[in-house]
């Protein structure tokens, strides 16, 4: 059964015109997401532009005012509710230079939409956002071919771009891959099945959305609980109260486990879970919790509590898949502040070991300069040990950002490798 308030999250990546505003605002308006006033605007925009329907990519394209007036504009959200689910859509530029751009809007994502123009088929920007995609480890990737009406809605066509997808992502970590040949701008398999395409038995990208199972993206097994505050009401009724509060990474805590309290290594039972009033008998990602212990120990903001059969890795040397997000490139050596989880250090990029070439997804030794937009394998050293994981077994307690301390500007984004 699915939880109907269950959160999906997913990115939009494709080329200029590719239609990917129309395939929002196709996915709004046929599933009745839209104000009525919103409505009403674009349809009279639409009579103005002197087209005959309403113009979809209105919908999303209030930004593109924004972007003549020379505001950056870094990713769009747009949030909608189906009787079934809660969905919050990530809305990326696709040029290359919002590589960065992209990487922020997928990096929370379960599922990457990656948009194909019927007519080019695969082309470098979709090798590109597939590279990503699979970087980014989203487990799963719907690749809309759209603009079916274009090519006469021919099976072939889609056949064809189909496997030279597979071609690529062959070579990519990518574990659930599905396609639905589509017409955004005619409604044909967005929310609505296609008449237009009886060859294509799948169902069309909404009901996919809606029923793709999501629950075991989150990682269920290691439990991990960084420590953002600690709570010590000292008022009647709580006035020994202390407790532990932050939001559980990943895995399941319940009450009486045998916990550890990461780096200091010192151990205890968990006495209690609370979450506002009520107590919990566990807590489980993405909670926001809570928690007391049987024993007094000295915890502070960037400690993690975890079970002590499952620990994580104290790490001060740190290899990372590194997107450089700012303007001015990276100084060799220089100090950044390191944010993982609740927990802040000083860090030093000691060595970039090879960058990606984004277009041809080849490795190059030799360029060791970190310029905005670029994507690296980099030897990160800290002062004090972080708790982490693999990010390809831990999307929360495997990313990192850099900080620079003398602008407070967030230079880079980071998963472990």
């Amino acid at each position: 059964m699915l939880d109907n308030n269950q959160l999906l999250r997913f990115t939009t990546a494709g080329s200029v015109d590719d239609g990917k505003s129309t395939l929002i605002g196709r996915l709004l308006y046929d599933s009745k997401s839209i104000f009525e006033d919103q409505l009403e605007a674009i349809e009279n925009t639409s009579k103005k532009k002197g087209h005959e329907g309403v113009d979809l990519a209105l919908f999303t394209d209030g930004l593109r005012d924004e972007r003549e007036q020379g505001i950056t504009i870094d990713v769009a959200y747009r949030y909608f509710t189906t009787p079934k689910r809660k969905f919050i859509i990530a809305d990326t530029p696709g040029h290359i230079q919002y590589t960065r751009n992209m990487v922020t809007g997928a990096s929370t994502a379960n599922v990457a939409t990656i948009l194909i123009d019927a007519r080019h088929g695969v082309i470098e920007q979709t090798k590109r956002h597939a590279f990503i995609a699979s970087l980014l480890q989203i487990p799963h990737i719907i690749v809309c071919v759209n603009k079916m009406d274009l090519v006469d809605f021919s099976e072939e066509v889609f056949n064809n771009i189909v496997s030279e997808f597979e071609e690529v992502s062959s070579k990519m970590l990518v574990k659930d891959v599905r396609f639905i040949p589509m017409s955004a701008l005619l409604g044909d398999n967005v929310v609505n099945k296609s008449e237009n395409m009886p060859w294509y038995q799948g169902a069309p990208m909404l009901h996919t959305l809606e029923t793709m199972h999501i629950s075991s993206d989150i990682n269920k097994v290691d439990a991990r609980f960084p420590v953002q505050t600690v709570i010590r009401p000292q008022r009647e009724g709580f006035i020994d109260y202390r407790g532990y509060a932050g939001r559980v990474a990943s895995g399941i805590l319940r009450r009486g486990d045998d916990v550890t309290v990461m780096p200091s290594g010192f151990t205890s039972k968990i006495k209690s879970i609370n979450l506002h009033d009520k107590e919990l008998e566990e807590a489980y990602a993405p909670m926001s919790v809570s928690i007391t212990l049987e024993d007094d120990i000295d915890i502070s903001r960037g400690d993690m509590i975890v079970r002590s059969n499952n620990k994580p890795e104290p790490s001060q040397d740190i290899e990372v898949m590194l997107c450089w997000l700012n303007n001015s490139p990276a100084k060799p050596r220089s100090k950044y502040t390191i944010k993982h989880t609740s927990n802040d250090q000083k860090a030093m990029i000691k060595e970039v070991v090879y960058k990606y070439d984004i277009n041809t997804l080849e490795r190059n030794s030799e360029d060791s300069d970190l310029a905005m937009n670029d994507i690296a394998k980099v030897k990160i050293r800290t002062t004090k040990p972080l708790m982490i994981d693999p990010y390809r077994e831990n999307r929360t307690t495997g990313s990192i950002i850099l900080v620079d301390d003398a602008t407070n500007e967030t230079v880079a984004a980071g998963m472990i490798v």
